[in-house]
C-alpha cells in the first residue's frame, strides 16, 4: 500500500472517530422574553379547554397537554424566569405550563407555545430567559441609557406646582424608578447565562450558546400614560415611544454583544383590531391605534429592516369570546339596576338577573365565556386561546 494511500485511510479514520463538524453539537439558543403583565402571562391554565372547543386551535392544544388533558413538559426546552410574582424570585425548569404570573391558579404567557413551536422549529435544545414585571413602562422603568434621563414636560410641571408638590422631591424619585427594570432585566440575564448548566441540565459548554432572538411584549403603562404623552390620541402622540423602543433595541443589542440579534415587537392588541371595536370600544380607538403604531414604528428604521419584526396580537385576539365578554357589560348594569329595587327579595333578583341573562346568552354562549376567560380585557381577557395564539406567533416570527 502506498504511502498516500495509508495517509488517506488515517485521515478518514480520524474523522469517523471524532465525527465530522456537521455531526458537531450546535450551540444552545437562548430566547429573552421582556415585557409587563401580559409577558408576565394571565390566562389562567383551566381556559385550555376552549382550545379543545375550536377545531382551528386543537392541535395546538395538543402539544399542549398529556392524552388526559394534563399540562406536559416540552422536550429540550428549558426557562428560567423573574417577576412572574412582582419580585426577582426566580422561578426556573423544564418548560411546562404554569410559568404565568403568580396568583390563585397556574397561568400561561406567550413561553408556553413559542417553546413549543420553536422546538418545533429547530429541534434543538432552547432556552428561554423571562424577565417580566406588571405594571411597568418604558418611559421610566425600562427605559435604556441612551434615550437619555426622563425629562417632565411643561404640564407635568405645572401640575407638580398646582398640586403643592415639591418640584425637585418628584424628579429627584423619577430619576431613581429610571431605568430600575432595564437593569434588573440584563442582570438576570448575564446571571443566566454565566453559568447555564444550573437551569439548563444538559447543556453543553463545548457547543456554547447563541443569543437567537429578543422578544418585548408591554406597552400599556405607556398608553394610558396622558402625563408623558400629552397628545396621545392625534398623529405623532406617542412618538416618544417610537424613540425609547429604538434606544432599547440598540442598548440591549450593545450590552449583550450581539448586534443583529433578531428582535420582536410584540405589538398591544387587547380588544383585537379597532377598526372591529363596539360601541363602548370606540372613544378610546385614536388612543390604541396611535399607540400600536408606535410600537411597530422602530421595525422601519433602515438599521433595523430584516431583523426587528412586528407581530400583531391583535391577530390573535377572539372575536367571539371578546364580544361575550362586552355583552356581559349589559348583564353587570341589570345587576346593579335589581340591587337598587328594594321591593325585591334577594331571592327575586337573582331569579331576574337569569332571566335576563337566559334571554342575553344561549347556553353554549354562556359555557364559552365561562371556560374560555379568567382576566379582564387588558390581560386578552386572560384566554389560553388566545395567549398560546400569541406565543405561536411569536416564534413563527423567527422562522424561516
Amino acid at each position: 500500500m502506498s504511502k498516500n494511500l495509508i495517509l488517506v485511510s488515517c485521515v478518514v479514520s480520524l474523522a469517523l472517530a471524532i465525527g465530522t463538524p456537521a455531526s458537531a453539537a450546535k450551540p444552545l439558543k437562548v430566547f429573552i422574553l421582556v415585557g409587563q403583565s401580559n409577558m408576565q402571562g394571565h390566562a389562567a391554565v383551566r381556559t385550555f379547554k376552549h382550545l379543545e372547543m375550536d377545531p382551528e386551535s386543537r392541535l395546538l392544544l395538543q402539544s399542549m397537554v398529556d392524552d388526559e388533558g394534563n399540562p406536559k413538559a416540552v422536550e429540550n426546552v428549558w426557562i428560567t424566569s423573574i417577576g412572574n410574582d412582582g419580585t426577582e424570585k426566580e422561578q426556573h425548569g423544564q418548560l411546562i405550563a404554569g410559568f404565568g404570573a403568580a396568583g390563585r391558579e397556574p397561568k400561561i404567557g406567550p413561553e408556553l407555545t413559542f417553546g413549543i413551536k420553536m422546538q418545533e422549529a429547530l429541534h434543538e435544545p432552547i432556552l428561554l430567559i423571562k424577565t417580566a414585571w406588571g405594571g411597568k413602562s418604558l418611559n421610566t422603568d425600562f427605559r435604556s441609557p441612551s434615550a437619555g434621563p426622563y425629562e417632565f414636560n411643561e404640564n407635568q410641571l405645572q401640575n407638580f406646582e398646582k398640586q403643592g408638590k415639591d418640584v425637585d422631591a418628584e424628579k429627584a424619585t423619577k430619576q431613581e424608578a429610571v431605568g430600575r427594570y432595564y437593569r434588573l432585566m440584563l442582570a438576570h440575564v448575564r446571571h443566566v447565562l454565566q453559568d447555564i448548566k444550573r437551569v439548563c441540565p444538559d447543556y453543553d459548554p463545548d457547543a456554547g450558546y447563541e443569543l437567537a432572538g429578543f422578544v418585548w411584549f408591554q406597552g400599556w403603562n405607556d398608553m394610558v400614560d396622558r402625563g408623558t404623552y400629552p397628545e396621545r390620541g392625534n398623529p405623532g402622540g406617542y412618538d416618544q415611544y417610537s424613540d425609547a423602543l429604538a434606544h432599547f433595541i440598540r442598548d440591549v443589542r450593545n450590552e449583550l454583544d450581539a448586534p443583529k440579534m433578531p428582535f420582536v415587537i410584540g405589538v398591544m392588541g387587547a380588544g383585537g383590531p379597532v377598526e372591529k371595536y363596539g360601541p363602548s370600544q370606540r372613544r378610546y380607538a385614536a388612543i390604541h391605534s396611535g399607540f400600536r403604531n408606535a410600537m411597530a414604528a422602530p421595525a422601519d428604521l433602515p438599521e433595523f429592516r430584516g431583523n426587528v419584526m412586528v407581530v400583531l396580537t391583535e391577530e390573535s385576539w377572539d372575536d367571539q369570546l371578546g364580544e361575550l365578554s362586552q355583552r356581559w357589560g349589559q348583564v353587570n348594569a341589570k345587576r346593579r339596576q335589581l340591587q337598587q329595587d328594594e321591593s325585591l327579595t334577594p331571592d327575586e333578583r337573582k331569579q331576574a338577573l337569569d332571566e335576563f341573562t337566559a334571554e342575553l346568552y344561549t347556553p353554549e354562549e354562556l359555557t364559552i365565556l365561562e371556560v374560555g376567560k379568567s382576566n379582564a380585557e387588558y390581560h386578552y381577557l386572560g384566554s389560553g386561546k388566545i395567549m398560546a395564539n400569541i406565543g405561536k406567533a411569536f416564534a413563527e416570527a423567527f422562522s424561516p
